[in-house]
């Protein structure tokens, strides 16, 4: 066993824990200030209850072996519970709890995601049910697809998700997808846009009426993010080597460039370059370099920076044209960041691209999974937010919504200026 590159792992996973507090104040920041405790609650409830499913039954979902090529719905029933994991195999580089304790964190930051587009306005009671069924019928099957994956003596694939191994046997060019493009961004960001859908509007919904309540919040978990979205990245290579590296340099110069688009477009666009500007630009680059992080060159990341955070700065506008109320941008950000990076890589992969000695095939596969993935998790996500909206009711009263949602689903409030009077 390599020491390490396990230790690599682990670390790995605790920075992309990390990513669930960061998610938390960057939420927390854009809602209002009678809101806050609610957001970052859905992100914290999220956190507790996909953690307990993952051990329980998702990763023995996501990761069935062999058969999650011709049952995506497989289930490996060995690993139920990870009692048969504990054990290091002889010869392994790592043990296979360093693993499953990885993409348990892929799992919470996946689900958390979603609660921004349903700020101000849900039931944490709906949102916890959601996320649970979500996660089981959404993520951990997309994660089979994309994630669970084999490898002969040789390097070919052995077995695998249809994503990462049936379209290369189709196609004989795989889909580059290096650390969640797909299973993560495209899968949140279009189930954030059904959630919109199904719950509605905010009460007085328009431009200019919802500001951030506290913009250094909201640079502060854009910072927390861009710091654990190493271990998301880096750590997705499984090993301390030079593709990690290289994936490091990426994660940062793409999120650079974007951060600096948006507040190009930003000035343009509005006259001031804003503090909320210069971190939603940067998580858009985060979203972005995630597929594409380890087959880029440096200059083509920050080209790939530079067209997300444009890109995703006026795709945000989107809902005020097209009726959507996406409260925190999740739709702009993550959806239309996902599918940029994990596109782009049809033009730009290194030897595969379009552009870069390819013949399309790249591209094909490309579009296949981002659009197969979307959607897959629209139409559930649908399907599942009505039940429970018809069934439970997922919005708050529209008295609840105006006063703030602190106090009536969590009877706390996130500032006491008064030991007298709640804030």
């Amino acid at each position: 066993m390599d020491q390490g590159n396990t230790t690599f792992i682990l670390l790995s996973a605790a920075l992309v824990l990390l990513m669930a507090p960061g998610l938390a104040f960057f939420y927390g920041g854009l809602v209002k200030a009678k809101s806050v405790i609610s957001m970052m609650m859905m992100t914290f409830g999220a956190a507790g209850l996909i953690g307990v499913l993952w051990v329980i039954y998702g990763y023995a979902i996501a990761f069935p072996g062999s058969d999650g090529l011709v049952a995506p719905w497989a289930i490996d029933w060995s690993a139920v519970g990870l009692e048969s994991l504990i054990e290091v195999p002889e010869g392994a580089a790592y043990p296979p709890m360093a693993f499953v304790a990885f993409q348990a964190t892929f799992a919470i930051i996946t689900v958390a995601l979603i609660s921004g587009a349903i700020a101000d306005r849900a039931k944490f009671g709906s949102w916890m049910l959601f996320a649970g069924v979500w996660a089981t019928v959404v993520y951990f099957p997309v994660a089979s697809w994309v994630f669970n994956f084999g490898l002969a003596e040789d390097g070919s694939f052995a077995y695998g998700g249809w994503i990462t191994y049936g379209l290369q046997e189709v196609f004989g060019v795989g889909v580059i997808d290096f650390a969640g493009g797909t299973a993560v961004h495209i899968n949140a960001g279009a189930a954030a846009l059904a959630l919109a859908l199904v719950l509605g509007k905010r009460v007085g919904f328009k431009k200019g009426v919802h500001v951030p309540h506290n913009p250094p919040f909201v640079l502060l978990g854009a910072g927390l993010l861009w710091f654990g979205w190493f271990g998301f990245n880096g750590g997705s290579e499984l090993a301390a080597d030079g593709t990690a590296a290289l994936v490091y340099v990426n994660t940062i110069a793409a999120t650079a460039a974007a951060l600096l688009a948006w507040l190009v477009v930003e000035k343009l666009k509005d006259g001031k370059p804003t503090s909320v500007g210069a971190a939603s630009g940067a998580v858009a680059g985060l979203v972005a370099i995630t597929p594409a992080c380890a087959a880029l060159t440096p200059i083509w990341a920050i080209v790939l920076g530079l067209v997300a955070g444009a890109l995703c700065a006026l795709a945000i506008e989107l809902k005020y044209k097209w009726g959507f109320d996406d409260s925190l941008d999740v739709v702009g950000i993550h959806l239309v960041g996902g599918l940029i990076g994990t596109l782009y890589l049809g033009f730009f992969a290194t030897g595969t691209g379009l552009f870069m000695g390819g013949d399309g095939t790249q591209l094909i596969v490309q579009a296949i999974a981002a659009f197969a993935v979307l959607g897959y998790s629209l139409i559930l996500t649908l399907v599942i937010g009505f039940a429970i909206d018809k069934t439970l009711g997922f919005r708050v009263k529209s008295e609840d919504e105006v006063a703030g949602l602190d106090l009536a689903e969590h009877g706390e409030t996130g500032y006491v200026l008064d030991e007298k009077q709640p804030a």
